[in-house]
């Protein structure tokens, strides 16, 4: 009788270990996500408090630099800072003159992805959403994020053209969200992250892949619009924690919420601005570039975003001009100075920020950067921004991981963006080699 119990016990315990070993794993990034969500309790997010108290969980994530959406997503994927996937911005500098142009295209990241490996594993792949994700050819199910056109008949026309496989857009329409209009899709209204989590989880139930990535959007919104603890941030962060809910319930009707592992993470956090810098008037005044579209007879230009502004010379190895430019950064007044910083070239190249950037300014909390031409060099702005340099806690992000394979209550002080793919990696067995990143053993059982 002692040892039919024994074994009735040691076969529920070998069953319990292998329920909760991980073959499904879930990223969902919050865009703008900040520790204070799943740390401070004034935060209307219940799943995400839940998650952090019983999973592992950051007190802060460092970005890459720039601290934007793009390049940032593209770290979280490949596990390697952008001089090695080649995403530098989320808008390509471009010569001839900025375009508008995002770099939407799958093609353009130049290393190694955890769809990548998954799919060489033979593992299901699905995203909806994530960044830089047209045209790939390892994600089975892919909705991307992508051009939202205008005075068309149909702006959803490159999702549904990029969506894969063809008619997976129609066929989410008709079985989980309902037709989807512009304004649907628009970050103005948080019913675009309804509908996002609305799509992740018809393909996480439907079609059960092994791996999953999902971009919840409003939140990055609003905290431009309104600055870190803006009323509308209160809101939508409460839809992302719905967000994030409504895609662990999807895990869970489909039978596989013990076999999943969820890791919520983000790109950057954010910081109040009251002002911005239009690095261009000096270049201008100076004669190294035009007021014109594509920058005329140019020889030395500012590429900002947000909280940094890169600069680019027309030919590269023109040392007259860069000495130029620094000269014209010296001999600002000390008023105007200490609005930014000069990030030495050996620093913004040890994160792997864009090597063909001869200079790089950060710009101090409070203040942005604009790609303006035209005087007054300061101007009045509002609402928070993101991009500077990632060495502050306002600008770090998050990370949570919760489930299968996940050891409970634990902290980590901090850790890299480039730190998640290897997590990604070991619970569901993928071979990824040459990683920036480094597997924390404290995180996975």
């Amino acid at each position: 009788m002692k040892k039919a119990i024994f074994l009735m016990l040691l076969l529920t315990s070998a069953s319990i270990t292998f329920a909760q070993k991980s073959k499904y794993v879930v990223v969902i990034s919050l865009d703008g996500f900040r520790p204070d969500f799943y740390r401070q309790a004034q935060w209307p997010t219940p799943n995400l408090h839940e998650m952090a108290q019983n999973g592992a969980s950051s007190d802060g994530v460092r970005g890459v630099f720039p601290t934007v959406t793009y390049p940032s997503h593209t770290t979280i994927v490949t596990g390697v800072l952008p001089n090695k996937h080649k995403i530098f911005h989320n808008t390509p500098f471009e010569p001839a003159g900025q375009t508008g142009r995002w770099n939407w295209e799958n093609n353009l990241i130049k290393a190694e992805t955890i769809w990548d490996a998954a799919h060489k594993k033979g593992l299901k792949t699905a995203s909806i959403h994530w960044p830089v994700t047209v045209g790939t050819q390892t994600v089975d199910y892919n909705i991307p994020e992508t051009e939202i056109e205008k005075n068309v008949a149909d702006p959803l026309i490159q999702m549904r053209k990029f969506a894969k496989p063809q008619g997976l857009f129609e066929e989410i329409e008709r079985e989980a969200t309902g037709k989807l209009t512009s304004k649907a899709m628009d970050s103005d209204y948080l019913t675009m992250d309804e509908n996002l989590a609305r799509m992740a989880a018809y393909v996480l139930e439907k079609y059960k892949p092994n791996l999953t990535t999902v971009h919840i959007f409003n939140l990055d919104h609003f905290e431009h619009k309104e600055g870190r603890n803006g009323p509308s941030v209160e809101r939508a962060i409460a839809g992302a924690d719905r967000a994030v809910g409504k895609i662990m319930e999807a895990a869970e009707r489909a039978g596989i919420k013990d076999s999943t592992t969820f890791l919520i993470v983000g790109d950057h956090g954010f910081v109040d601005i009251h002002a911005q810098l239009s690095p261009n008037t000096w270049l201008v005044k100076a004669g190294l570039m035009e007021k014109k579209k594509d920058r005329g007879n140019w020889k030395a230009t500012f590429h900002p975003q947000g909280g940094m502004a890169f600069l680019y010379l027309k030919d590269k190895n023109d040392q007259q001009t860069l000495k130029q430019v620094q000269n014209i950064l010296n001999d600002l007044p000390a008023s105007t100075k200490k609005l930014f910083d000069i990030v030495k070239t050996e620093d913004y190249q040890a994160i792997g920020a864009d090597p063909e950037a001869v200079l790089a300014l950060t710009a101090k909390q409070g203040f942005s950067f604009s790609d303006s031409f035209e005087e007054p060099f300061l101007k009045p702005a509002k609402g928070g921004t993101h991009g500077y340099f990632p060495n502050f806690k306002e600008i770090e992000t998050g990370f949570i991981a919760y489930g299968a394979d996940i050891k409970s209550n634990v902290v980590i002080p901090t850790m890299g963006l480039e730190d998640i793919a290897p997590i990604v990696a070991k619970l569901l067995g993928l071979s990824m080699t040459n990683l920036d990143g480094v597997l924390y053993p404290s995180v996975v059982k």
